[in-house]
């Protein structure tokens, strides 16, 4: 009997466009038991709705099954030059840009971190943020000025943001062929050896400073981008909290995520 879908599951040509980047191994190999779009409809699931793998509903694959294909796909950069989703990502931004008339890879970023609360399950790795007053872990983005996904890493939440321009921009570069020139950041990213540690990696750093005497929520130029896609991957509540044992996990949602919102956007090119 077939199953009834849930909103979280792909439709047909979001499907048919990720295929090629998860087959690790032969859509047909003996080993498969279970339909890969199956498994990443159970995924897609957990992500969404922020359950314990154990609570996935019966209409999926074993829980088992669908988590350590996860963590195939999320740590396939092990073996590849980028996982199973960094590259769906950076084609679908390719397109995106594309379709925007804009140029495949950018020229500037925008970078910034978000703290998350940690769990039991991630309690082991967690950091106190001063700042926010909270123990968890920080997640570090880059993002290019149309808001969509180039690199993610994270750290304790005690680490400071600055001291990880000299991990992200190269890995911005190498996600773009080096083509960013200019980093746009808060003013958690001052300071001369970062602006040398990205100047070393090609970039310009410009700290984007908030107007003195005032009070409350500024929209920023440039910044703001980069807060608007943190609000779009808030809405798949696995990325509320800390909840996972691995770092590469929680890196791989963020990703999974970032490959959801532009295939959303691009749906209509899709068709």
């Amino acid at each position: 009997m077939t199953r009834r879908g849930y909103p979280s599951d792909v439709d047909d040509d979001t499907y048919l466009f990720l295929l090629p980047y998860l087959l690790l191994s032969p859509k047909d190999a003996a080993q498969r038991k279970y339909p890969i779009r199956d498994v990443l409809n159970a995924l897609l699931w957990v992500a969404r709705t922020g359950a314990q793998w154990a609570y996935l509903p019966h209409d999926f694959p074993p829980a088992e099954t669908v988590r350590q294909q996860a963590h195939r796909w999320f740590e396939a950069g092990c073996w590849f030059e980028a996982g199973c989703f960094e590259n769906a990502a950076h084609d679908l931004r390719l397109l995106s840009r594309v379709e925007k008339s804009r140029s495949g890879d950018p020229t500037a970023i925008i970078i910034d971190s978000r703290t998350l609360q940690s769990t039991p399950e991630s309690g082991h790795r967690a950091g106190f943020d001063g700042a926010k007053k909270r123990k968890g872990t920080k997640v570090h983005l880059a993002v290019d000025t149309l808001g969509h996904f180039l690199a993610v890493l994270t750290t304790p939440a005690n680490e400071q943001d600055r001291a990880q321009v000299k991990d992200l921009c190269p890995e911005v570069q190498k996600a773009t062929g080096a083509k960013v020139e200019v980093a746009y950041a808060d003013q958690g990213y001052t300071g001369q050896q970062t602006a040398l540690e990205a100047t070393e990696a090609g970039v310009e750093l410009i700290v984007v400073k908030r107007p003195e005497a005032t009070k409350g929520f500024i929209l920023l130029p440039k910044r703001w981008a980069v807060e608007r896609s943190f609000a779009w991957l808030s809405r798949f509540r696995r990325l509320g909290r800390d909840l996972e044992r691995l770092p590469s996990t929680l890196v791989g949602f963020h990703v999974l995520a970032a490959c959801i919102l532009l295939c959303n956007n691009l749906r209509p090119l899709f068709a």
